[in-house]
């Protein structure tokens, strides 16, 4: 059998550059010590709890147009990270005879052991996310018991700013007063153009 390979790229929405970077690195290492050729890829920006990813359903038609015969992925949680998803996808790609390999892992996956390793890989995963999840939500109710305000900032404009500046607030009192940094006033008033000592001119 001819190898049709496809390198299968995910990356969560955080470190997005650094993460994509050293993935492609592993997997066209692997690809060039394999002697792998012409090689399609598929990347995804986005959770892997969503199975609905673009360049994933991408693959799914190509695998199943027999366009692709090998899966190289860096880690087998690229594929997803919910137990029930991964594990029906890689069945029936296995079920089709597709190759699945997952490089940092050092596993090439096939028949009923593939199987079962996969299994343990997956509930691993998604166990993981589970636990990131309500860590996420024990750090946000803890913040919230604090008393810091939850949600996204809104944005800083010199408008918000040059009337306290021209009625004789200190910088200090400005930043009690609208709450914010330092920084973020100096930020706001430097991308409309504005130099703080002409208005305290």
């Amino acid at each position: 059998m001819n190898d049709k390979v496809a390198m299968y790229i995910r990356v969560s929405t955080f470190d997005q550059q650094k993460g994509k970077d050293s993935q492609i690195k592993a997997l066209k290492d692997y690809c060039r010590n394999h002697g792998f050729e012409n090689v399609k890829v598929f990347t995804d920006t986005m959770t892997g709890s969503k199975i609905d990813r673009p360049q994933f359903k991408r693959l799914q038609r190509a695998i199943f147009k027999g366009e692709v015969n090998t899966v190289i992925v860096w880690k087998l949680d690229r594929l997803s990270r919910s137990l029930k998803d991964g594990i029906n996808t890689l069945c029936q790609w296995l079920d089709k005879g597709i190759r699945v390999v997952s490089v940092t892992q050092q596993l090439d996956f096939g028949g009923a052991v593939g199987k079962m390793i996969a299994g343990i890989l997956f509930a691993v995963a998604e166990m993981e996310r589970e636990n990131l999840r309500e860590n996420t939500k024990r750090g946000l109710a803890a913040a919230k018991a604090r008393g810091v305000k939850l949600g996204k900032r809104s944005k800083l404009f010199a408008k918000d700013i040059v009337p306290l500046l021209r009625d004789g607030l200190t910088m200090g009192q400005v930043v009690d007063k609208l709450g914010k940094s330092r920084v973020a006033i100096y930020n706001a008033l430097n991308r409309e153009g504005i130099d703080i000592k002409k208005i305290r001119a």
